[in-house]
């Protein structure tokens, strides 16, 4: 690794950590002298919340159509084979499994048990808050603080490892095109599962190359600000988007050290696994969707899932999805129930889990101060002022 790969540079990993500091302070965790200023900012940041909030209620009636029609599937549920809904539960732990074991990869040496308490926590709450993402980050960053992670750590693991699984996300559907091209419908769902593994094996190697080489990702950069300046010939041109891209990697790299092909690994695995529960629920149905247009609408799902109109998507992924599997050939009732099916396991199950992770959590810290203090970590540092 070079020089340059040890040095931190500010960009898109230093916005969502001033996102997850800001929101950290507005849920009280630092202590404050007020003044005018301060509270000027308060009223500011609640007027904010407010209008997240008056959004959030519109976003939900104009996607209530379809998010009432995904919910009152429920009883249809009825039609799956039990194996099929433990097959889904199995896969979605093994994604949440490769989810903690990348996160202690950034936070290292920490304890797993505070990395899952704090994700199952946090990741309820982004689900449940309007623009819960933040909200859902700096509920883990005080978790993991009390657990004793040292604040600059906790910061900036949480951020780079979003930034690590959203790159694989915005990744996938570009490597979907060669199946898009090859189209047609499949007798069955083993030639989806096929292809799609195939495709998360090519990311896991594109990933790597990018990981440990400049030349692809300078690459990347200049093709995606060519395309961008000429399709927005009156803006501004950009011209900085490959150092960009290079500054994300040196953080990732960084964070991550000589185990970053194992953090790679991992990320891949987060969403392969996320996708074969899709797949289950596919084949609950028994549909022969194509397997190009199966890959499509699940990234779109996960993209969707980022919107910040409704908590966790809630609405947008339900419509979203549903219209993508029935125009890759699932019928419009199958595509509704395996809709439903995917949402009770990757949406519904961890709200309940992030209870589960507050009173673990809570055993944890009691166990901690039972052991009395002790020597500090590298990882947890000097507390911030």
């Amino acid at each position: 690794m070079t020089a340059r790969h040890q040095r931190p540079h500010p960009h898109l990993g230093d916005r969502l950590e001033k996102a997850i500091e800001d929101r950290v302070e507005l849920t009280g965790e630092f202590e404050m002298v007020s003044s005018p200023d301060e509270e000027a900012g308060r009223r500011r940041k609640l007027v904010q919340t407010g209008i997240w909030l008056f959004v959030t209620g519109i976003s939900l009636y104009l996607v209530a159509p379809s998010l009432l029609d995904t919910l009152g599937s429920w009883r249809d549920v009825r039609r799956f084979e039990w194996q099929w809904l433990l097959a889904m539960l199995v896969l979605q732990g093994c994604s949440l499994g490769c989810l903690w074991f990348l996160q202690q990869l950034a936070l290292r040496p920490v304890p797993i048990a505070p990395v899952i308490t704090s994700q199952l926590a946090g990741n309820a709450l982004a689900k449940i808050a309007p623009g819960g993402g933040a909200l859902g980050a700096a509920l883990q960053y005080r978790m993991l603080v009390q657990a004793g992670v040292g604040r600059e750590k906790a910061v900036g693991g949480i951020a780079v490892v979003n930034v690590f699984t959203f790159a694989m996300v915005l990744a996938l559907p570009v490597l979907t095109i060669p199946t898009l091209l090859r189209g047609g419908v499949d007798q069955n769902l083993v030639e989806v599962a096929a292809l799609g593994i195939a495709v998360f094996v090519v990311l896991a190697i594109v990933g790597s190359v990018m990981l440990a080489r400049d030349s692809l990702l300078i690459w990347v950069g200049r093709t995606i600000q060519r395309i961008r300046n000429r399709m927005r010939r009156r803006s501004p041109p950009v011209r900085s988007l490959p150092t960009r891209l290079l500054r994300e990697r040196d953080r990732i790299l960084a964070t991550f050290g000589p185990r970053w092909k194992r953090a790679l690994a991992a990320t891949v695995g987060r969403w392969a696994f996320d996708y074969l529960t899709l797949l289950a629920a596919l084949a609950a149905v028994h549909a022969s969707p194509s397997p190009g247009l199966v890959l499509l609408a699940f990234c779109a799902a996960q993209v969707l899932t980022q919107i910040p109109l409704t908590p966790g998507g809630l609405g947008f992924v339900e419509a979203g999805l549903t219209g993508m599997l029935t125009l890759a050939g699932v019928s419009a009732g199958n595509a509704v129930l395996a809709t439903f099916a995917y949402r009770l396991f990757s949406y519904w199950l961890p709200l309940p889990l992030g209870l589960v992770g507050m009173l673990g959590h809570r055993r944890v810290i009691a166990r901690m101060d039972r052991s009395g203090p002790s020597s500090p970590s590298p990882s947890a540092g000097p507390p911030a002022g």
